[in-house]
C-alpha cells in the first residue's frame, strides 16, 4: 500500500445551528450527546480527521445519528461542511482544499474522481431513465460525446454488476432492490474513479441479497484496487470489507484502527459494546 495517502480529511466539523460560547467546548455541561441544551445546535460532525490511501478499504461505523452519514454527504459535496479540509491527491487537485473550490470544480471531481452509491437508490439513480442510461448520464456529465463507446462501456459495466443485458433498456423502478444497488454500482464506477463512497449499501435488502451486494463489492475493489469508504451501522459489513475502521459517535471519532483490532479487542466503552452485541 502506499504511504501517501489519496485523500486527507482534516477537522472536519458540521454544526447545525450557529453555535454559542456554551457548547463550542467538547466537555461542556450544556451538550446531551452532540446537542446544546443552551442553544439547540446539533454538533453532526466534530472534528474529524483521517486519512484514505491507494487500494484501502476505510470502514466507517457507528449507530444512527453519529454523523457518517453526514460526513460522506459533505465529502461528496452533496452539503456544505461548516469548518475542515479535505485534500485529494490527484493531477490537478494535490494541495488544494477542495472543499474551497469553485461548484464547477466540484462538479468535475464528482464526475471524474469520485463515485457514490447512496443507502437509497433514488438519490443515486433516475428511476424512469434505462439502466444504460443512467450510466450514460454519469459519462456525459464527464464529458463523453462518443454514443457507441458510451454504449460499450454501459453494457460492459452491467455485465460487471449481473444484469442481463437484455434488462439493460429497462427502468430501475422495475428492479429489485438488490439490482437497483448493482446498478447504482455500475453507474458510479462508469469513470474510473480511484475514489467510491458507499453509504450503508445493504440497509433493507434481504440478507440472501445483501450477501451477493457485498460480494460484487469485493470483486470490484480486488480487480480495480479503488479505494473505497464503507459506511455502515453493521459491524458484520465492515468486518467483511473494511481493512481499516473508525469508530463514530455523537459526531467524533471514539476509536480507530485495524478492522480486525478493533472487532477483537475493541478499547472504547461503546465500540465494546458494538462488538458484544454482534457476537
Amino acid at each position: 500500500m502506499s504511504e501517501t495517502p489519496i485523500v486527507q480529511v482534516r477537522h472536519l466539523q458540521k454544526q447545525f445551528g450557529a453555535g454559542c460560547p456554551h457548547c463550542l467546548d467538547k466537555e461542556s455541561v450544556y451538550l446531551e450527546k452532540n446537542y446544546c441544551t443552551s442553544c439547540g445546535t446539533v454538533h453532526a460532525v466534530r472534528d474529524v480527521s483521517f486519512d484514505l490511501y491507494p487500494g484501502e478499504v476505510l470502514g466507517i461505523v457507528g449507530e444512527s445519528g453519529s454523523g457518517k452519514s453526514t460526513m460522506l454527504q459533505g465529502l461528496y459535496f452533496d452539503g456544505d461542511m461548516t469548518a475542515g479540509e479535505v485534500y485529494i491527491n490527484q493531477p490537478g487537485l494535490a494541495g488544494h482544499n477542495v472543499l474551497t473550490l469553485s461548484s464547477q470544480q466540484k462538479r468535475y471531481i464528482r464526475n471524474n474522481v469520485y463515485g457514490m452509491v447512496y443507502q437509497n437508490p433514488v438519490h443515486g439513480l433516475k428511476m424512469n431513465f434505462s439502466s444504460i442510461g443512467n450510466i450514460a448520464e454519469k459519462m456525459i456529465a464527464a464529458g463523453n460525446r462518443h454514443v457507441g463507446s458510451m454504449e460499450k462501456r454501459g453494457e460492459e459495466l452491467l455485465k460487471n454488476v449481473h444484469i442481463p443485458l437484455r434488462r439493460r433498456k429497462e427502468e430501475p423502478q422495475n428492479f429489485s432492490g438488490g439490482m437497483q444497488q448493482r446498478v447504482q454500482i455500475a453507474k458510479a464506477l462508469s469513470n474510473n474513479p480511484p475514489i467510491l463512497f458507499l453509504d450503508e449499501v445493504t440497509t433493507g435488502l434481504d440478507l440472501s441479497v445483501q450477501a451477493s451486494v457485498l460480494d460484487l463489492i469485493k470483486q470490484i475493489q480486488r480487480e480495480l484496487q479503488i479505494s473505497m469508504v464503507v459506511v455502515s451501522h453493521d459491524l458484520a459489513v465492515i468486518r467483511m470489507l473494511a481493512d481499516r475502521s473508525i469508530v463514530m459517535l455523537n459526531g467524533e471519532i471514539i476509536e480507530n484502527g485495524l478492522t480486525d483490532q478493533i472487532l477483537e479487542d475493541p478499547q472504547h466503552e461503546y465500540t465494546q459494546q458494538l462488538v458484544y452485541s454482534l457476537l
